[in-house]
């Protein structure tokens, strides 16, 4: 099995406006830009060793995938509507012990975490964020996981950190469109347009079908079509 790249563009909405100053934010981001790097955030986030996996999400088959999947990612989880066996944190805390590193786990723990407004869904062993941690620590050559961990630093107002991720997501998976054009997305909002201009050509003519980054790049007299 294969990484799946990320389909959707990154969404650049802010929650720093609402956000506290809560001690485990400050302990995890210390402890991940400390100079051990990921390991450093091991004793907070937990070990991965687990009593089932963990399994790489890329590699593993469904034979063994689905183990999980049917018993705790229903699609009453996956829409947020009811847990499958307790609470939906808990559910998907049980997916992602198993699986760190699977992509629709972790884009739904996030998206329950901005629903309810906490940094820790009932029945989640840990924060939010330290799920995308333990997924690039389990697989740091993992493209995708890092551009999920980006995505949701984007969606906390983190976007220093979440623009160094993004750029080790593209260096790990360079020919994934749609991390090249997350990326560009990131740049050209950071006014980087150089640096955006030539993301945004890979990614159109690779057929990337979303014109927010060709318009962003138009709006601001820099977009070119790519050379022939």
């Amino acid at each position: 099995m294969t990484s799946q790249p990320m389909q959707q563009p990154i969404e650049f909405v802010s929650r720093r406006g609402r956000a506290r100053n809560r001690p485990w934010q400050s302990l995890l981001a210390a402890a991940l830009l400390g100079a051990s790097g990921l390991a450093a955030a091991a004793p907070y986030c937990g070990e991965l060793k687990n009593g089932y996996g963990p399994f790489d999400f890329r590699s593993t088959p469904q034979s063994k995938l689905g183990v999980v999947e049917d018993f705790h990612f229903t699609e009453d989880v996956q829409a947020l509507r009811r847990g499958a066996t307790g609470q939906i944190g808990g559910d998907l805390d049980y997916l992602l012990r198993a699986v760190p590193n699977h992509p629709r786990g972790l884009l739904t723990l996030m998206r329950l975490s901005q629903k309810l407004r906490t940094p820790q869904p009932p029945g989640a062993h840990f924060p939010t964020e330290c799920y995308f941690e333990r997924a690039v620590r389990f697989q740091p050559d993992d493209g995708a996981a890092w551009a999920l961990y980006a995505q949701y630093l984007y969606g906390e107002g983190k976007d220093k950190r979440a623009l160094e991720m993004l750029e080790r997501a593209a260096s790990l998976a360079p020919d994934d469109v749609a991390i090249s054009y997350n990326l560009g997305l990131a740049y050209a909002r950071a006014k980087n347009y150089d640096a955006a201009l030539p993301l945004a050509q890979k990614a159109y003519s690779a057929g990337f079908p979303l014109p927010g980054l060709k318009k962003m790049l138009s709006d601001a007299g820099k977009w070119t079509e790519a050379p022939q």
